[in-house]
């Protein structure tokens, strides 16, 4: 039911950025969503029912290509995300075509980051992206920035190439924006240092989907054995790494670093 709800809010904050900031200076979304809006632009059918359309066909590959639960959350996403562009009027917040590209981008990267959060996607290019990096450590944001170059592209043949640089400014500051909330591609190294380190070893080997490598290790100053744990996370799993090893050992020694890649047997799912 969270994943649900941060599904649905995830797409309504996306449906705001568009209605609020983008689609009222002709500025164009990454992927499908920017297709549907330039298609609403220019023809009479509102951008909420083109979006959906749209990604009626990577809908029915995701069916067979992902999991069933990240296929019922991208739907959900794809279907608020259509009701919400029908439903929402369009207002020009802002006349400035920097900081409707700005705060547009935001809004949606902030949505999209969300829906990523919660094992989903807001459909389109999204699908594609986390096809990408279903088996490689590839920043989302990055990939989708990759993948809309043909966007912008189209919105300046289309419209003219002032809009196509907005479009870009807003892809961009998408793609960054869902590289800060959605973390899952970060992994962290964790060394524990702990007297502790059998009743260590099974919590996390209980709790954690990881493999650890167990050392011997002596304190120079106190002459004690202890055991030294060293594990590979994702950002994700932090937090309760963080509490489990609280709770075993309040006077364990843990340090944690950013890891720039990864080789060998990690799970990535």
């Amino acid at each position: 039911m969270k994943n649900f709800c941060m599904v649905v809010l995830g797409s309504v904050i996306v449906g705001l950025g568009y209605n609020f900031f983008l689609i009222p200076n002709k500025i164009l979304s990454s992927g499908l969503s920017g297709i549907a809006i330039m298609l609403g632009l220019i023809t009479p059918i509102n951008t909420g029912v083109l979006n959906f359309v749209l990604n009626l066909p990577l809908l029915i590959v995701a069916i067979f290509k992902l999991g069933n639960k990240f296929v019922f959350y991208t739907i959900t996403s794809v279907v608020v995300l259509s009701v919400s562009l029908y439903v929402i009027p369009v207002i020009q917040l802002s006349t400035e075509p920097i900081l409707s590209s700005l705060f547009g981008g935001v809004l949606t990267g902030l949505g999209i980051g969300i829906i990523f959060k919660a094992s989903g996607s807001s459909g389109g290019f999204d699908i594609i992206a986390m096809l990408l990096a279903k088996n490689k450590d590839f920043p989302l944001g990055s990939i989708l920035s990759a993948l809309n170059g043909i966007v912008v592209i189209i919105s300046g043949f289309v419209f003219n190439w002032d809009a196509a640089l907005n479009t870009l400014v807003a892809i961009y500051t998408t793609g960054k924006v869902i590289d800060t909330v959605h973390t899952n591609h970060i992994k962290l190294t964790l060394m524990i240092i702990t007297n502790k380190g059998d009743e260590m070893k099974s919590k996390l080997l209980q709790s954690v989907y990881r493999g650890i490598t167990i050392m011997d290790g002596e304190g120079a100053y106190s002459g004690e054995s202890r055991k030294v744990l060293l594990t590979v996370i994702t950002r994700y799993q932090l937090t309760d790494v963080k509490k489990l090893i609280k709770e075993v050992d309040e006077n364990a020694f843990v340090n944690i670093t950013e890891t720039t890649e990864v080789m060998g047997s990690f799970h990535r799912n």
